[in-house]
């Protein structure tokens, strides 16, 4: 993955300031100037800093949805309201399995930079999760209107290999004004706004 640039390295004061933050709580807990060096000359600090930072903007909102199994496809494609499906998201190609009606939890996970559909599941299971499925997405898009104007959301819990070899998933995106159920490819480099929706694995 290309690094990313910084606007804070290119301004001095923004770089004093970033190191004073970092530098002022461990002052605070009765460390000194070794105990600050120790970030320079230790790797294993940075990552773990690193780690830090960035999962603390991973895990965004929880919605509790219903999952109603009694329900074919294309009744909860319908209860969701879209705009525009994508004609291969269909019975066929994605079999329903469940029943009843369920309450899941469901959540949604925000790595805030482009990640392949392998690197996104390996952190869902590292946080205990396991990615949603069509069927979870679709309670979610019919409780949630709203949510797909802001980011795109993608299940990566059900997967369609089409006749040519390619593996899909489906996804709640925008196209303009509307509101979208669309099929991505799974080997898709995700954007930094997309949203993954995942369950807690039991």
């Amino acid at each position: 993955m290309a690094r990313q640039k910084s606007e804070f390295l290119s301004s001095a004061g923004r770089v004093f300031q970033l190191v004073k933050a970092v530098v002022d709580p461990i002052l605070a807990r009765g460390g000194n100037d070794e105990d600050v060096r120790r970030i320079l000359s230790d790797l294993r600090i940075r990552e773990k800093f690193a780690d830090i930072v960035m999962a603390a903007g991973t895990i965004q909102s929880t919605y509790e949805v219903v999952v109603d199994y009694n329900q074919t496809l294309a009744q909860m494609i319908e209860a969701g309201h879209y705009d525009w499906v994508y004609r291969d998201i269909t019975q066929e190609c994605f079999p329903i399995e469940g029943e009843g009606r369920q309450e899941v939890e469901v959540r949604l996970f925000h790595f805030n930079q482009k990640m392949n559909s392998g690197k996104v599941l390996a952190e869902l299971r590292k946080a205990g999760y396991r990615p949603a499925t069509l069927p979870e997405l679709l309670a979610l898009g019919a409780a949630q209107p709203d949510l797909q104007e802001q980011f795109q959301i993608v299940a990566l819990g059900s997967v369609w290999p089409d006749p040519y070899g390619n593996r899909s998933v489906t996804s709640l995106s925008r196209r303009g004004s509307g509101r979208d159920l669309d099929l991505s490819w799974f080997g898709y480099a995700w954007g930094g706004i997309c949203r993954f929706l995942a369950v807690r694995d039991a």
